[in-house]
C-alpha cells in the first residue's frame, strides 16, 4: 500500500499539471480574442468620431446658410417697413 501512495501522488500532480497548462491556454486564448474584440471596438469609436464631426461640420454649415437666409428676410423686411414710413 505505501507503494500506492508516491505513484498515486505522482499522478495527481500530473493532473494538476495537466489542468495548470490547459488553464493557460485558456487564458492566452481568451487574451487573444479580448485583444481582437478591444480593437474592433477602437476603430468603431474611432469611425463614429469622423461621423460626428462630420455631422457637426453639417450643422455648423446649415446653421451659418439659415442665419445667412433669415438676415436676408429681415433686411428686406426692414426695407419694406421703411418704404411704408
Amino acid at each position: 500500500m505505501s507503494e500506492d501512495v508516491p505513484t498515486a501522488m505522482f499522478e495527481i500532480l500530473k493532473k494538476i499539471q495537466g489542468d495548470i497548462a490547459a488553464v493557460r491556454a485558456d487564458v492566452g486564448d481568451f487574451k487573444r480574442e479580448n485583444r481582437v474584440e478591444h480593437e474592433r471596438m477602437e476603430t468603431l469609436i474611432r469611425k463614429q468620431r469622423r461621423d460626428g464631426a462630420a455631422v457637426l461640420v453639417l450643422m455648423r454649415s446649415a446653421a451659418g446658410d439659415f442665419e445667412e437666409r433669415l438676415a436676408a428676410v429681415e433686411q428686406q423686411i426692414a426695407l419694406l417697413d421703411a418704404r411704408e414710413h
